[in-house]
């Protein structure tokens, strides 16, 4: 009778104590009002959360009665913390979370004291999207900065384009990268402008840039010049209202050096100006030796916040650099093979001299904000290069014994580009039908001046054997700059100017679980040297739908209208380039969206594509049409809060569907690999492991299938393929970061090249090496 009289009082106790509990809901959503889902909600100072349902909406039960503090974060959105009474035994709804988008993408979030370095929802505002990634019909792949920091990537050609699917890296002249992607070469953004030119613009520098978005597909409505196979958009760091300065020093393999400095916060009490400093100098030889070069660049931004509708932001970037144009190259018989010569094998001599660059852009951007669903940003942009240098290349070669002739040449070059865009976005509902609009103009005027009309060959009285090769023999090349470049009437000139308008509606059905969107630009295009202009309509058509709260489907008819740079042997200006893509593909999340993947496939028609000329191989011309088609998948994120992965494949087949000589009809387009997978393994030790702050990365590179960098590949591949291992081991706390990196662990000759007239060449990669950076935060 005892022991039943106190189980009952302890029953009672309990049940008690539990009906001395209540709950709470609500809503979270955006400032357009559309739902939020997997917001985290949680409450202060408990252990207590809950994410958003399909709807935004949450509850959370068996909250003992009291005063808390309720905060809701999502990534991209400023968090809100509100004030909430619990009451017993009653269910309180909360007022609607209602929460505001910040100007700077948040591309983290720690759980368990760990980052999800690697995922990030939103694409930044250079893009003018305002919808996330993953709902989105279309691939977007972006690189973090913490992804670029475990890789120390020190500029885009230094592997960044491993991070996503089907991307390669063509050899190259030493001062920019020549990047394809689907096949075909991908034009470089900054901050959502067009900056590319034939050679330029100079390799972007990982010390200034926040982020990469890899855009696949034309996207031309977004950025008034899209290429059919996709961009690269770098987006450089932004002043932020938190405190930074951190400085990095860096030592590694063949004699490099390296020190970074960022410094950012308000310069003004109540927190309107804003400003942000960075600064790096880099200096460093080549695996094959007298070739140490310099590097150094500032980037000072201002943003002034008149109000919180109202902002202005400016930037300057400088940077001076200093590259060995052509110094990369290597030439042997065809007989021979790629990879005969030595992977340290010098053509260039120890006198050659280095060519000077120096970059200049300068950006400008007004935002204001008219209500809290419609807005306006205008955007300015400048950018000048400017070369003075040489580069160098074979004159002649004997294939029996060796003999070569080398000869360099001037190249001095200018490059003008000045930018505008004003775009117009905003929100509304047509009963329950949601409208999400962007339209907008564009305009571009680029310019390029180069002046090559100037040579000397080297080997004039003793010529360079590659089996026997004798340094110091030839003097350095001497040419009269008297004359600069652009007032030269021999000098090399193309350039257009470019004006673009566009609209699209992103209508949302079904609490926007099904979007469809219309779009149309009209472009009118004026190409240097051609007598008439160019213009075209060009429409875009794209469906996303949620399938499950994790799971999206999309499907994307794009087309593609773009000027095309340079003339063909008889200096005739080429036609624009125009193409059409249709593609769809599936995204889905894992580990409570931790994990994004993407898996699709696409069929990229291209008319008036630029090849080399078989006839000259100095010049090129224009193909009838080219077609591209393959699947893609990317993974990005969180395993465990401690495993971050980047992992993903790609299969691309690119080839002549239409020309006047039937006989190249099926033949490859050079220039990418059939089959590219990469991998990246970032693991963390957590908080409570004896070896807390330690890390360790381990990537790989591999391309099966490579074609060669050649006009008629004849669907043969004469390279090998191409496997890279690369790793890394770091230590942190909360002041000090120290990291270790080794490129190329199994220590293979690594390449890239062509056959070119009867001869091959290519450009070695260095075997094993190594770097090292030591990093502060103030």
């Amino acid at each position: 009778m005892k022991k039943l009289s106190t189980i009952l009082t302890i029953f009672l106790i309990s049940v008690t104590l539990h009906g001395q509990t209540g709950g709470i809901k609500g809503k979270v959503v955006t400032e357009q009002n559309n739902p939020i889902v997997n917001a985290n909600i949680m409450v202060v100072n408990t252990n207590l959360g809950v994410m958003t349902d399909t709807s935004g909406e949450y509850q959370l039960n068996e909250i003992k009665a009291g005063s808390y503090k309720l905060k809701a974060t999502f990534i991209g959105f400023a968090p809100q913390t509100i004030n909430i009474n619990v009451v017993n035994n009653e269910v309180t709804t909360i007022p609607q979370f209602v929460l505001k988008e910040q100007e700077e993408q948040l591309n983290e979030v720690v759980v368990e004291g760990h980052k999800n370095k690697y995922s990030v929802k939103k694409p930044s505002s250079t893009l003018r999207l305002k919808t996330e990634i993953v709902k989105l019909p279309q691939n977007i792949q972006v690189i973090s900065s913490e992804l670029l920091q475990d890789q120390q990537a020190t500029s885009i050609m230094d592997g960044v384009i491993r991070n996503v699917s089907g991307v390669t890296m063509l050899e190259h002249w030493g001062h920019f990268a020549r990047i394809n992607m689907r096949g075909f070469r991908l034009p470089a953004f900054r901050n959502g402008f067009n900056v590319q030119d034939t050679w330029g613009p100079l390799s972007e520098d990982m010390a200034f840039v926040d982020q990469i978005e890899f855009v696949k597909g034309p996207a031309g409505f977004m950025m008034s010049a899209g290429e059919p196979g996709g961009f690269y958009n770098v987006v450089t760091k932004k002043p932020k209202e938190e405190f930074i300065a951190n400085v990095s020093l860096s030592a590694g393999s063949f004699d490099f050096y390296r020190g970074t400095f960022d410094l950012g916060g308000k310069l003004s009490d109540n927190g309107k100006l804003l400003y942000r400093f960075n600064a790096m100098y880099q200096t460093g030889d080549s695996h094959r030796g007298n070739e140490d070069a310099e590097r150094w660049g500032v980037a000072p931004v201002l943003t002034y916040k008149f109000s919180d509708k109202t902002q202005i932001r400016t930037e300057l970037n400088l940077q001076q650099a200093e590259s060995y144009i052509g110094s990369a190259y290597v030439f042997a018989p065809l007989g021979n093979g790629y990879g005969s010569l030595d992977r340290d094998f010098k053509y260039t001599d120890t006198n050659y001299p280095v060519s000077n660059i120096q970059e200049l852009t300068f950006f400008t951007s007004l935002k204001h904000d008219f209500s809290k669903n419609w807005g306006l940003e205008t955007q300015f942009a400048y950018l000048r290069y400017n070369q003075e240098g040489n580069s160098t290349w074979l004159w002649s070669f004997d294939e029996t014994t060796g003999d070569a002739v080398r000869y360099a040449s001037l190249w001095d070059a200018l490059s003008i580009g000045k930018y505008f865009q004003t775009y117009l976005y905003g929100s509304f509902n047509t009963g329950n039908i949601k409208h999400n609009i962007l339209g907008g103009f564009d305009y571009s005027y680029k310019e390029y001046w180069a002046d090559w009309s100037q040579l000397a060959v080297l080997d004039t009285t003793v010529p360079f054997n590659i089996y026997n090769p004798v340094y110091g023999n030839t003097a350095a090349p001497e040419f009269d700059r008297s004359i600069k470049v652009r007032n030269r009437d021999d000098a090399y000139n193309y350039g257009n100017t470019l004006r673009s308008y566009y609209l699209q509606d992103e209508i949302g059905f079904l609490d926007n679980k099904i979007r469809l969107t219309l779009a149309a630009r009209y472009t009118h295009l004026f190409t240097n040297g051609k007598e008439e202009t160019d213009s075209k309509w060009s429409p875009r058509v794209g469906i996303s739908a949620d399938i499950l709260p994790t799971l999206s489907v999309y499907a994307l008819y794009d087309q593609s209208f773009l000027p095309q740079n340079g003339a063909n042997k008889e200096g005739n200006a080429f036609d624009p380039v125009e193409a059409d893509d249709l593609e769809g593909g599936i995204k889905k999340s894992f580990f409570d969206g931790k994990l994004n993947t993407s898996l699709g496939a696409y069929l990229i028609t291209k008319q008036n594509v630029l090849v080399t000329d078989p006839e000259d191989p100095n010049f090129s011309i224009q193909l009838g049409e080219v077609q591209s088609k393959g699947i893609e998948f990317d993974a990005q994120g969180q395993i465990t809060p401690e495993l971050n992965i980047i992992l993903n494949y790609a299969n691309t087949n690119v080839e002549i569907t239409n020309d006047s000589d039937e006989e190249n009809i099926g033949n490859r387009v050079a220039g990418h690999a059939k089959h590219i997978t990469n991998g990246w393994l970032n693991y963390n030790f957590n908080q409570e492991s004896a070896f807390k702050g330690f890390g360790a990365s381990l990537g790989y590179q591999y391309q099966i299938d490579r074609s060669t960098w050649d006009w008629g590949a004849d669907n043969e591949s004469f390279l090998p393929d191409y496997f890279r291992l690369d790793g890394a081991l770091s230590w942190h706390n909360d002041s000090f970061r120290v990291q270790l990196n080794v490129n190329n662990i199994l220590n293979e000759y690594l390449y890239s090249g062509g056959n070119y007239a009867d001869y091959l060449y290519w450009q070695s990669e260095p075997g094993i090496n190594g770097r090292i950076t030591l990093t502060y935060n103030f």
